[in-house]
């Protein structure tokens, strides 16, 4: 093994079997489904960590209009029910997995679909960005203000160290982090339960005093103030309700009966989240929280509630330094969670031609590498643009995420208003899904018109760019397929040929054309009629060599491959039944796995060891207006097989077709 290969190794790990059934091996995806209880940890922790920045952001918006803060603890609890309520529609309808972008393809169309997938990248890469900046602002909460210098090299040495985490696989991350989310759930659980009984005398006048002091504000600033800076913090804690898109989106990781498991899932974190973000905001009001320059606001009010219990002040700063250690490794799960939704949405991008089919392209360890190095890249250069600042990342955040929120469930009302014929209970699930429309696009339309000078305007101008790229690149593929279809009426039509035909020997000793060949049958045959055009008589033996791709549209369950294999096997036969017509000895060897010119160049070995006189043939296309995009968007294997075969000093020769 190269040292290179051996550093990747250790680095990464082993790669695992992507074709060892998915029932029965130890080391696949049957260990990966999770039940509902695993899938909150590993999902959840996006939208229970924003606790740790969200209702600070939020609550720093009041000003020293902090009684709002009382309605702001409300508002987000009927917000995350409604919101988790409405989204059980959507795993029941998308058990598959997919979540926004799948809900707006199917139920609004194709182009709503680019829109909301756009919108969650950005959203993902976001929430990698705000996770880390968040956990180290709570890390460094512990700190002397001289050590804030270090802070944005401490996030990036974390968002490389997550990239590795997640090459290496989702199992492996779980480990890690099962017990990093139950210590946060016991601490913050235990903090915010006895800072509100604690001080339960200030209960009481809780309500009244919000109700005479919100008067007061009226009355000397009039209403549309006191609802401009309530919607205004209310925008800003956005952010809390993210993790469940996650569910929706990472359907496909629960266990059966997923339906029921997800709303489990979603029931646990509405419970969780809705608790502990009015629980915070409950302690900001009753403990009177006031901002601390190089310390979070959750690091001010748990010190308070802490010191209230007497202890020596080493141990109560211990005690500190355990519960913002919680929040932050916890924060550091929710940057996990847009390593997993991120790369899982790219790969349906990739499916449907919005963005280069190499975002659905598996490692040998099973995961969408190339998403998960987009995801990661793009978050740190994100960290680095803004320096880490939290109250930046808040803005930039909440847009997209409640654009995605708004289309989904606009796409929920399309659909039970068109079937509300078939549905029994159409009208209760409609007005569920309209209401959760309406928060969401008022939160929405509040977060752009407040923060749209202020940084949302660089969101916006990012998705937007996303969105323009991708129609770009959809227009391109469509025009290659259109292209290919043709190649394939022309080259490779229907068969009209006897299936049942002789089979000439196969002679080892004799010339033997060695072929390279893919899903479009058009582009073998082109290259196999341009050999005998060429070579005329030459060629005795024709062998066709074609590797399965497993890759993230594949890889999803037994069936997936079984379908893959069969239309690999299918074309194969294809090709040995048209050389079998023609009186041609001929044969196929087929390959299954992640690297297509790995396994391809193994087969390639084998078959000139066992046919010594030959030469391998393959395709590529050539485009008009050829630039370093286009480049981009296909794989170039032709190529990639020459070089790896003539470094073995076996031959091949490359056929163009111009598309």
């Amino acid at each position: 093994m190269l040292f290179a290969d051996q550093v990747k190794e250790a680095v990464i790990g082993r790669p695992q079997n992507s074709l060892h059934s998915p029932d029965t091996s130890p080391d696949n995806r049957h260990n990966l489904f999770l039940v509902a209880f695993l899938a909150w940890i590993t999902l959840g922790a996006d939208g229970l960590s924003s606790t740790c920045y969200g209702p600070q952001e939020a609550f720093l918006a009041l000003g020293r209009y902090t009684h709002f803060g009382l309605y702001l603890a409300v508002a987000t609890f009927f917000t995350v029910f409604i919101i988790a309520l409405a989204y059980n529609q959507v795993i029941e309808l998308f058990p598959s997995g997919g979540g926004g972008y799948k809900v707006a393809t199917r139920l609004l169309g194709s182009r709503a679909g680019l829109i909301s997938g756009s919108a969650l990248l950005v959203d993902y890469v976001l929430t990698i960005a705000i996770s880390i900046a968040a956990g180290v602002d709570a890390l460094f909460s512990l700190l002397p203000p001289s050590a804030q210098a270090y802070k944005l090299m401490t996030e990036m040495a974390l968002g490389i160290g997550l990239i590795i985490l997640n090459l290496r696989g989702i199992k492996e991350s779980l480990r890690i982090l099962l017990p990093i989310f139950i210590g946060f759930i016991l601490t913050h659980a235990g903090l915010i339960t006895y800072g509100i009984f604690s001080h339960s005398e200030g209960l009481p006048r809780l309500i009244p005093d919000t109700i005479v002091e919100t008067e007061q504000l009226t009355l000397e600033m009039g209403w549309v103030f006191a609802a401009s800076l309530f919607l205004k913090a209310y925008s800003l804690g956005g952010g809390t309700y993210t993790g469940l898109e996650a569910v929706s989106n990472n359907v496909h990781l629960l266990r059966e009966p997923r339906v029921t498991t997800g709303r489990y899932t979603m029931l646990y974190m509405a419970v969780a989240l809705s608790f502990t973000a009015g629980g915070v905001i409950l302690l900001y009001l009753l403990w009177d929280a006031q901002y601390v320059p190089h310390q979070t606001l959750n690091a001010v009010v748990f010190g308070a509630v802490i010191d209230d219990w007497r202890l020596d002040p080493i141990l109560s700063y211990l005690l500190l330094g355990v519960v913002l250690l919680c929040e932050a490794a916890l924060l550091f799960i929710a940057a996990n969670t847009g390593f997993l939704g991120g790369p899982r949405v790219l790969a349906y991008m990739a499916v449907d031609s919005w963005v280069p089919r190499q975002f659905r392209n598996l490692s040998g360890r099973l995961v969408t590498k190339n998403g998960i190095f987009l995801m990661g890249i793009g978050a740190l250069f994100i960290l680095m643009w803004t320096n880490g600042d939290v109250s930046v990342l808040v803005v930039l955040y909440s847009i997209n995420v409640f654009l995605t929120f708004a289309l989904s469930l606009l796409g929920l009302c399309k659909y039970w208003w068109t079937n509300r014929f078939d549905e029994k209970h159409w009208k209760s699930r409609i007005t569920l899904s309209s209401l959760g429309f309406v928060v969401a696009g008022g939160i929405l339309i509040v977060t752009i018109v407040e923060k749209f000078t202020e940084g949302g305007w660089l969101t916006i101008l990012i998705t937007g760019l996303t969105i323009t790229l991708g129609a770009l690149i959809r227009r391109h593929y469509d025009r290659v397929r259109q292209q290919l279809r043709t190649v394939d009426a022309l080259y490779a039509p229907r068969p009209d040929w006897e299936e049942d035909l002789p089979e000439p020997h196969l002679d080892a000793g004799l010339p033997t054309a060695i072929f390279l060949v893919g899903k479009n049958r058009g582009l073998g045959m082109y290259t196999l009629k341009w050999l005998n055009e060429v070579f005329a008589g030459h060629f005795k033996n024709f062998v066709f060599l074609s590797v399965g791709e497993v890759d993230a549209e594949s890889y999803g369950g037994k069936g997936a491959l079984v379908s893959l294999k069969y239309q690999i096997e299918n074309s194969l036969r294809y090709y040995v039944h048209y050389c079998h017509n023609q009186g041609w000895a001929a044969a196929s060897y087929a390959a299954y796995g992640t690297d297509v010119e790995t396994e391809l160049e193994k087969l390639v070995v084998e078959v000139t060891a066992e046919y010594p006189n030959s030469v391998c043939l393959g395709s590529k296309l050539i485009f008009d207006d050829e630039s370093w995009l286009i480049s981009w968007l296909h794989n170039h294997t032709a190529i990639a097989m020459q070089r790896r075969l003539h470094l073995r000093e076996i031959q091949m020769i490359v056929t163009p077709i111009k598309i």
